[in-house]
Parts: C-alpha cells; structure tokens; sequence
C-alpha cells in the first residue's frame, strides 16, 4: 500500500475486521477505525483516506461491455457500529468481504443498494447524474431496513473521489458509461429478527455498456396478474435486494414464453405498475382526446424512480401534452390498442434509461403495441435530452454535477440540492 493521502487513525478506537483482497492477502480494514470525532452520527469526507492499489487491473474493452460484469480498480468503505457510530471514510482496493456466517444481511436481508451513473462528457469532463435523489432514496431505504442514517451529501463527495481515482475506468463513449453501486448492508453476528447492531456502507464503480444485449430495441413482456411485485404496506417503493430475488424466478418464466422482460400488474382490475426492474410510462390519447403522458403513481407500490421523475419534470417543461401519475389497467391499455390511440409504451430506469415495448403477452394473447421511428417518438425525444444534460451538452444544467466540483472546497448542498426546473 502506498502512504496515506490523509491519516486520522486513532489507535484507541480500532474495530478490527478482517477483510479478503482478491489478491489473497487479508488485513484489518481501515474502515472499521473509528473516527471517534465530535458527531460520531455521520462520517465526513474531509476525513477519507486513499490507499492507492499497487496492482491495476487491465481494462476491458470500452466498445464490448456487459453490463454489470466488470468493476474498477478501487472501492469506497465505511463501516458503522451502535457502540461507536460511523467510522472513517476509506478508499482502497477493491476487495472481497468477509462476514460471519450469522450476518443479519445474510439472513434477514438486511441490505439496500442504489444505482448511479457517470458520464465522460464532450468536453472531457465527469458528471454524475442527479446524485442528491439517490442519496435522498438511499436514507429512505435505509430508515425502512433500520438501518443509521448518513449525509447524503458527504458520501456523494466521497463517491466522487472514488470515481476521481478511477477516472480512467470512464468510458470515453456516448454508448458507455461508469456505473456507481452504493450498498449498505447489516454485519452484526447475530442471529434473530432484529435490527443490525454493526453495518457497512460501502461502494464499487464498474464500466457498462447497454442493459439489454439487444441494446435499445423494443421487449416483449409477460403480464401475469397471479404474479405480485408489491402491495399496499410493503416495502416495493425501497430498493432493496428482497424486492428483486422473488422476481428472477418469473423472469425465467417470462423468458420460457419467449418475453424480455414481466410486466408487474396489481390488483383484481390488474393495474400496471412497473416492468421488470423499470418505472412504465404510456404515451397515449386518452379518453377525452388529450395527449397524455400517464405513469403509475408513488403511492408506495412502485420504486421512485431517479429517471422516472427526471422524464416528468422534463415533459412538464415542455408544456406539450398532459402529464397524469395515476392508476391505470391492462383494461385500459387494451382498449386504447383497439381504438388505436395508444402512441407509445416504454420502461425508464437508470440501467437502460429508456426501453421501447412492441408486445405484451397477456391472458394468453399477444397485444402488439406500436414502437414510433426512434427520432419522432416520445422516448426516444427522453433519451436525446438526457444524453445531453448527461455527457455535458447542455452546459451548466443544475441535473449533471461535475464530480471536480464536488471534491473542490464548495459546499455540496450548494451545488447538487438545486430544484429541478
């Protein structure tokens, strides 16, 4: 390991775990030294430590990613105990964790995570997306699992050092991307339903291509109503790993049936609420001969998606047709197929952003849903907007936040709190 950037280690306060390097080595993570600092609720980035790798990987090729497949050289870790609050930011090597075979997230699926993306922009610049909704979803879900709470907006900066010692794992692509997975997990030892005593908050960065192999091409879906996601007082709205392991099964089951990807319906009218692991948004005249932009509403079963409501505040700038986040069936979208006045049905969501729909295979029967050339439809008019607020296109737009400018001595929260407009 190469000298501490900035050493804070207080030799009374160490909570020693022993940590796996992939390399095979092991070592007491400096994570678990305790900051031991006046407010010993939340960590703080001026207190982050940076032990460089001496051994780098060798980078995939940028041009044939698979999503999720390769991670960069360095992750970020904190660690958090009941008896001492949080611990000291540090940045190291990536590595393995070891747990104890009774940790509560391996159990009681004490875990959440979120999903998060950097951009290398045109003009050479690195920009994440929209980071304070993540951070702000992050704490919600954390509360949900029980989980301390965190400054958003202090492991945003820390995850931007992370990215900065990393920068050139970012694509140099208008296809690709830095994918940022925060993950914060309970560790206590124990056995019995209760809340974590100990937990790790910790951060891995890969490149990623597009989601799907296929890249942006419209999915067939599977809609089987004995088939639930979520329901009311459940935890659908929070990410979650709990939320996602029950869906793989039916996945393999959508895809037996030669489908992409299920669509989650609820209820006995058989409400649409989300596809796969994306928001659905349905671009349609409606009943009283309205353009309408119409999407499930956040009344908890449904994730709130960071693109999900970028697509809604951007539709509502626009001013052209009417934006709805109301309820509505597969009854509803049958009929607008019949009376050819559905225009569009797309998923959204950080991993693909946007994801066209040409086929649902419901009751039996397939109902084939129009896909628009790419140029003059609705989703495709999101992700040209999108792409250009992210790789720096539209300059000094408050949702694409320069990560240099984040580790510079500016206040975050003056800086990626700004309202959407």
């Amino acid at each position: 390991m190469q000298a501490l950037r900035k050493a804070s280690f207080r030799s009374d306060k160490l909570q020693p775990v022993l940590v796996q390097l992939t390399d095979g080595r092991s070592y007491a993570s400096a994570a678990t030294h305790f900051s031991g600092g006046s407010d010993p609720r939340h960590f703080k980035h001026q207190d982050l430590e940076l032990h460089s790798s001496k051994k780098l990987q060798k980078k995939p090729d940028f041009g044939k990613l698979i999503f999720g497949r390769h991670f960069s050289d360095h992750m970020l870790d904190v660690a958090w105990s009941e008896s001492h609050g949080w611990g000291v930011p540090r940045i190291g090597p990536i590595r393995n964790i070891e747990l104890h075979p009774a940790a509560k997230v391996l159990h009681y699926a004490l875990e959440l995570f979120e999903g998060m993306k950097a951009y290398y922009g045109d003009d050479g610049k690195v920009r994440l997306f929209r980071p304070d909704q993540n951070m702000e979803r992050m704490q919600t879900s954390a509360k949900r699992t029980s989980l301390p709470d965190f400054d958003g907006n202090e492991l945003t900066r820390c995850i931007a050092q992370l990215i900065d010692a990393d920068r050139s794992w970012v694509p140099q692509s208008p296809a690709s991307s830095l994918y940022v997975r925060p993950t914060f997990i309970g560790t206590e030892g124990t056995l019995g339903v209760a809340r974590s005593k100990e937990a790790l908050l910790y951060v891995i960065t890969g490149p990623v291509g597009p989601y799907f192999p296929t890249g942006l091409k419209p999915v067939s879906l599977l809609a089987d109503p004995q088939h639930v996601r979520s329901w009311p007082g459940g935890a659908g709205a929070y990410k979650m790993g709990s939320n996602y392991a029950p869906t793989i099964h039916v996945q393999k089951e959508a895809e037996k049936q030669g489908c992409q990807q299920v669509l989650w319906l609820h209820g006995d009218d058989h409400q649409v609420t989300e596809v796969g692991t994306m928001n659905v948004m349905v671009f349609w005249i409606n009943e009283n001969g309205e353009k309408e932009l119409v999407t499930a509403p956040l009344d908890g079963l449904i994730l709130p998606g960071v693109t999900r409501n970028s697509l809604l505040a951007l539709s509502r700038e626009w001013g052209e047709f009417k934006v709805s986040e109301r309820n509505f069936t597969m009854g509803d979208i049958e009929k607008a197929v019949e009376q050819k006045r559905l225009i569009e049905f797309f998923g959204c969501g950080t991993a693909c952003v946007v994801c066209p729909v040409h086929n649902i295979l419901y009751a039996g029967r397939n109902i084939k849903i129009p896909v628009p050339n790419e140029k003059a439809s609705l989703s495709g008019r999101f992700l040209r907007t999108l792409n250009d607020i992210t790789y720096g296109r539209v300059r000094g737009h408050p949702w694409a936040v320069d990560i240099d400018e984040l580790i510079a001595t500016v206040p975050v929260s003056e800086r990626i709190a700004v309202k959407s407009r």
